[in-house]
């Protein structure tokens, strides 16, 4: 690193650069040559390091009858003349991976006939970037001075330059400290007699260093604080008064964030909530960033955010300023990806699902009523067809042949005469309904009424009829086809059934007289056909 022109003492005819900068690593050119050797026989160079603090040793040295030579020095093996073969007009050297302490005095020395050693010296500065912060300190209002704000840079090279810039009336103490490979670190603090009037006052810390473009500067605010009351030896202090009259910095808080703030969701806020005594008089909104994102805009104490980006995913502070003090709160925001909305897709499967589901459990009602409705109606339908249908209850699938058993009423023997009730079903009569023709053996039915009297089947008996049905059904469904045929051409007694247009139940009383009941509830015909 150096500047084209060379520079260095008109009287001398070895021209050198007087400074050259470089950063550990990297491969500095330290260029030498001598202007005028009319008349003046050059007969050897030596590169010669002085250390800052150290003795001179030699590096390099070139004759040009000899090859060129690098003694024993803490660059041998680093340090080479450039260009190589050198000459005597033009010996520049290179050092590369260059360290912190290579810094010092670099000297170019001419052995020469007959005006004797000519000589011109360069110097190779080290630098290192400091890292430079600045911090304030909180105290309480006193008579005594103390520390209310910090500076640093750290591991410089050179050293750093710190100075304070306040209107508040302090001063500033600085210390350096020599750290590894030569680097300097400085320290400054700033102190004052602090008093409630500089509570608030602008305080910055400037850091100025060769390898910045610009003084680095870190803007602060003093922080001072009320005591607490004190009314020793009768008295009481300025800031005691203020506390007794409740008088206090502002208390802030930041309302208005719900832990839900997901990419594209608009118009959120937040609230500056604030409290103090006297009343504040500023709000101030910052982001711990420095920067205000593009979507946000900022009335007296409401943040408003028009739509949420990953540039809202950052901390917002909020400073609520009094004559007494400064309060502040903040939030922090964690941007969160959209929620995912259901598919339509779905929903539609769910509903077509639903939809059929209820259709089925229509259906499937509708056929078990039918089917109910059918079977009532064949409990009343008779087996012959005609004008008159009859039902009878208890038929069982055998009877005795002898239908003489033992007396009316007795019960006894298995031929015995129990003659059940027959319902009998008239289209033709008047009360359409189904009538009870009790056995002539039995003067009174259940209710009591005559004998041949018509009574209306209960509601029992109606169920009691289509039970009968599902039990003699399923009975006949699970015989073999021979057995079926064998129920209607053999051992089973054929049942004479009275024809129609009987106008004056002749026959019915015939039927009745013929009808004998069996004990197993059974009903067959004494005259009854057997094959």
């Amino acid at each position: 690193m150096g500047d084209d022109t060379w520079e260095g003492v008109s009287s001398q005819r070895v021209k050198v650069e007087p400074e050259v900068l470089s950063y550990p690593g990297q491969t500095v050119n330290l260029r030498c040559a001598f202007t005028d050797a009319t008349g003046i026989q050059l007969t050897m160079v030596t590169w010669i390091y002085e250390p800052k603090d150290g003795e001179r040793i030699n590096i390099a040295v070139f004759h040009p009858k000899f090859e060129p030579n690098y003694p024993l020095s803490p660059v041998k093996g680093r340090v080479g003349f450039s260009p190589s073969p050198p000459n005597m007009a033009n010996p520049s050297i290179e050092i590369s991976n260059v360290r912190m302490n290579d810094e010092g005095k670099y000297i170019c020395e001419y052995a020469t006939y007959p005006i004797g050693n000519e000589q011109g010296i360069t110097y190779l500065v080290m630098l290192a970037k400091p890292q430079n912060s600045a911090s304030i300190v909180t105290v309480e209002a006193g008579s005594k001075p103390v520390v209310v704000a910090r500076c640093e840079s750290v591991d410089g090279r050179p050293a750093a330059k710190i100075s304070w810039v306040t209107t508040a009336s302090g001063n500033a103490t600085t210390v350096s400290k020599t750290g590894a490979d030569n680097t300097e670190t400085i320290s400054s603090e700033y102190s004052m007699i602090p008093t409630a009037a500089d509570n608030g006052k602008d305080l910055s810390c400037v850091v100025a260093h060769r390898t910045q473009v610009k003084p680095e500067s870190f803007p602060l605010k003093l922080a001072v604080q009320c005591k607490t009351p004190s009314t020793r030896h009768g008295s009481m202090n300025y800031f005691a008064v203020y506390t007794l009259m409740g008088k206090h910095a502002p208390l802030v808080t930041i309302v208005g964030y719900d832990n839900n703030w997901y990419v594209g969701r608009t118009n959120v806020m937040l609230t500056c909530q604030a409290t103090g005594n006297p009343p504040p008089t500023t709000t101030q909104w910052k982001t711990m960033s420095g920067e205000k994102p593009d979507t946000v805009q900022i009335t007296d104490n409401v943040l408003k955010v028009l739509k949420v980006d990953d540039a809202v995913n950052t901390t917002f502070v909020c400073e609520v300023k009094n004559r007494i003090g400064v309060g502040k709160d903040k939030v922090t925001v964690v941007v969160r990806e959209p929620s995912v909305n259901p598919s339509n897709a779905g929903v539609v499967a769910g509903a077509v699902i639903g939809s059929l589901l209820a259709l089925l459990l229509v259906a499937a009602l509708i056929a078990v009523l039918v089917t109910r409705s059918r079977r009532q109606q064949q409990g009343y339908r008779a087996n012959g067809g005609g004008d008159m249908k009859t039902r009878m209850f208890g038929g069982g699938k055998k009877a005795s042949k002898n239908g003489t058993g033992g007396g009316a009423g007795t019960g006894g023997g298995a031929g015995g005469n129990n003659n059940g009730p027959i319902y009998v079903y008239d289209e033709n009569s008047s009360h359409q309904g189904l009538g009870e023709k009790n056995n002539h053996h039995q003067p009174l039915t259940t209710g009591g009424r005559p004998e041949g009297a018509a009574t209306t089947p209960t509601a029992q008996d109606i169920l009691l009829s289509n039970e009968l049905d599902d039990v003699e059904r399923r009975k006949f469904d699970e015989l073999e086809e021979d057995e079926r045929y064998d129920q209607f051409t053999g051992g089973a007694p054929i049942l004479q059934l009275r024809p129609p247009h009987d106008q004056d139940d002749m026959i019915g009383d015939y039927m009745d007289d013929d009808m004998e009941s069996q004990r197993d509830g059974s009903v067959i015909s004494r005259t009854a056909v057997y094959v």
